[in-house]
């Protein structure tokens, strides 16, 4: 995962210490209440700073969120790379590539449901694809999770299992499955289910965008 680093109670910091001190407080306030719960004036409590210290490095609280919520995307980024680790290496190069987009998918899901505070904050600040690809919003192997799935659709493409054509945006409607059913077991009508049903919706979600692809 993302290294974040613990915050200690201090007065004075190196040059870069107390950005990082309050990006770590804001990604725990994230991880207990969503975007809402990220407040400068909690983040510098916790530093143990002045409210007016934060200002040198972050000039509003939206400032605050959107590197916090970029520290969110890494750790989505991480979960989906610790999903991937896990495929059995195949002789069969196609089966290979198609179980690396299935642990794209199971891996963005399981962070929204093992992590909703979190994922929550991760899509909280308005953006577009001009940040998709930006080293703040990458894991610790250094790509972003909308990197991931192009990095898996592209293998599909590599492998003959589709074609240039079907690959063309095709990271637009697989994030928008996977994303769709995340928000419904977190925020909808979905989270009533129980973790054996929402696994095997996820399953056969991801049955619909490979025979889709």
């Amino acid at each position: 995962m993302n290294s974040i680093p613990e915050i200690s109670s201090r007065s004075t910091y190196r040059h870069g210490d107390l950005r990082e001190a309050l990006v770590s407080a804001g990604v725990q306030m994230a991880g207990a209440g969503g975007p809402d719960a990220v407040v400068v004036r909690e983040a510098t409590r916790q530093a143990g700073v002045s409210p007016n210290a934060a200002y040198r490095h972050f000039a509003d609280r939206q400032a605050l969120l959107v590197a916090v919520a970029a520290v969110a995307l890494g750790l989505t980024a991480d979960r989906i790379n610790r999903e991937i680790s896990t495929m059995p290496v195949l002789e069969d190069s196609q089966q290979a590539a198609r179980n690396q987009l299935r642990a794209v998918g199971q891996g963005y899901v399981a962070f929204a449901r093992e992590e909703p505070g979190l994922f929550r904050t991760a899509f909280s600040v308005p953006e577009n694809l001009n940040m998709a690809n930006d080293p703040s919003e990458a894991g610790s192997a250094g790509r972003t999770p909308f990197q991931l799935v192009g990095d898996a659709l592209d293998a599909l493409v590599s492998t003959g299992a589709i074609s240039p054509e079907r690959r063309d945006n095709a990271e637009f409607l697989a994030w928008s499955a996977v994303h769709g059913l995340a928000v419904l077991f977190i925020d909808g009508p979905l989270r009533g289910l129980s973790a054996e049903e929402k696994d095997a919706a996820t399953g056969r979600l991801l049955d619909m965008v490979e025979r889709g692809l």
